[in-house]
């Protein structure tokens, strides 16, 4: 565990990894899939469920007070970063499989984070009350956002999405996370007194999604269509794009004339993609296509672990920066400047 600590790694991340490898290996045959299909159902509707009873609207509500700092985080999440999408998915066919090509599009266009963006936030000396309500705030209009998204870009993007798919998306997501936003007068208490426990309800619940998706995918044979070369292109493309975005969001905020909390927050939640939502949603906007799922949110789950690592480090960067003289380090984009060493660091198995 502290060697995981030490490199940054993700153990959710590990636990996704180790079900796409089990799956590979003894993927669920006869019998066994449609009971994965159908639980992968159900379960999915519970987690936005969830989703729905643990976000607070009214914070989105009071978050209009300081409306410019949403707008910006907002922006990058759903107009920069689908916009950036669409230029690298223009040329991403002559590196890479088209399928890849479709998931490096797919990743810009999911919502932020939530417990990731607040969590580095706050240790990096940020303004943590903006990251909770743009961070919620996205993920509130993801739910509705996201999906518009893939419809109209990929789609266009030659991706045949079936008409039927919005009907489950309306079913297994929107439903259930309005009914879980109706329900907080009875549900808010439980859920915020089992949160840890919670945590891994929703964790587990993304793991079988991931299980169902690459059985689905090693049935349909998806590693004869990748080389380790493709993997590699989508690593590069993902670390190139993480890099651009962090100096972007803090060099811009910067000349937008944002306090220095306030950038700490734009940076954090503007450059974060959520895997906890980003792969659920995957399952169901991509059921009906010839495009296997399990390949399309690949780029997802190598960005997601690739953002912890560099946030956690220009997290701690900052911190020992604001404890050490008060001020604002020339260059945060660069966390190889620093070596964290635990202090200021955050948690990133607590990051969906």
């Amino acid at each position: 565990m502290n060697l995981l600590k030490r490199l940054r790694l993700d153990t959710f991340l590990l636990a996704i990894v180790t079900s796409a490898v089990i799956a590979t290996l003894l993927p669920a045959r006869g019998v066994a899939v449609p009971l994965f299909d159908h639980g992968t159902t159900a379960l999915i509707a519970l987690l936005f469920f969830l989703y729905g009873a643990r976000l607070h609207p009214e914070q989105a509500i009071a978050g209009l007070k300081h409306w410019r700092l949403h707008s910006v985080i907002l922006g990058f999440t759903f107009v920069l970063f689908p916009l950036l999408g669409l230029a690298i998915h223009a040329i991403a066919p002559t590196f890479t499989t088209p399928a890849l090509a479709m998931g490096l599009l797919y990743l810009t266009l999911v919502p932020s984070t939530v417990q990731s963006s607040i969590n580095f936030t706050s240790v990096a000396g940020g303004n943590v009350a903006g990251a909770v309500v743009a961070a919620s705030a996205s993920n509130l209009i993801g739910v509705v956002l996201t999906p518009a998204l893939v419809l109209l870009l990929m789609g266009a993007g030659g991706l045949h999405i079936d008409p039927s798919s919005i009907l489950d998306i309306v079913l297994q997501i929107l439903v259930p996370f309005v009914v879980g936003q109706l329900s907080r007068r009875w549900t808010a208490g439980f859920v915020d007194r089992n949160k840890k426990a919670l945590k891994f309800v929703d964790q587990g619940v993304i793991v079988l999604v991931v299980y169902n998706a690459f059985s689905a995918g090693r049935r349909e044979h998806i590693w004869s269509q990748v080389s380790v070369i493709d993997l590699l292109a989508v690593l590069f493309v993902s670390l190139v794009v993480l890099a651009g975005m962090l100096s972007l969001t803090w060099y811009s905020s910067g000349w937008m004339k944002f306090s220095r909390p306030d950038r700490i927050a734009i940076m954090m939640c503007g450059t974060k993609k959520s895997l906890a939502s980003g792969l659920p949603m995957a399952t169901v906007l991509f059921a009906g296509t010839q495009t296997p799922a399990s390949l399309i949110v690949l780029p997802l789950m190598v960005f997601h672990q690739a953002q912890l690592m560099a946030c956690g480090a220009i997290a701690g960067r900052l911190a020992r920066a604001h404890v050490a003289a008060g001020t604002v380090s020339p260059d945060p984009a660069r966390p190889d400047a620093a070596r964290p060493d635990g202090a200021g660091s955050a948690d990133p198995a607590a990051a969906r």
